[in-house]
């Protein structure tokens, strides 16, 4: 699992069917100290997260299984997190 920051909503007219009713996000990966760290994603949201939130994101094999019955997916927002010891995000 790695950090990201939600930085938008994707509006998606046609997906998958599979995918209805499934939030998708444009998440930032970060790295520990906060900085960006690599190119914005969209992923699924799993456990509600809103823009401006620090959440936890799984990719490949793992992002399908937040959901169940399993979705395709390859990036998902897996966790919000409340607060980092030592780092100030």
């Amino acid at each position: 699992m790695r950090l990201a920051r939600v930085t938008g909503n994707v509006c998606a007219t046609v997906k998958d069917p599979q995918l209805e009713g499934v939030k998708l996000l444009v998440i930032q990966p970060i790295a520990a100290d906060g900085s960006d760290a690599g190119a914005p994603l969209v992923a699924l949201d799993a456990v509600g997260a809103g823009p401006g939130e620090t959440v936890y994101w799984s990719g490949r094999r793992e992002a399908c299984l937040a959901f169940d019955p399993q979705v395709p997916s390859d990036a998902s927002v897996t966790g919000i997190v409340d607060a980092v010891s030592g780092v100030a995000l």
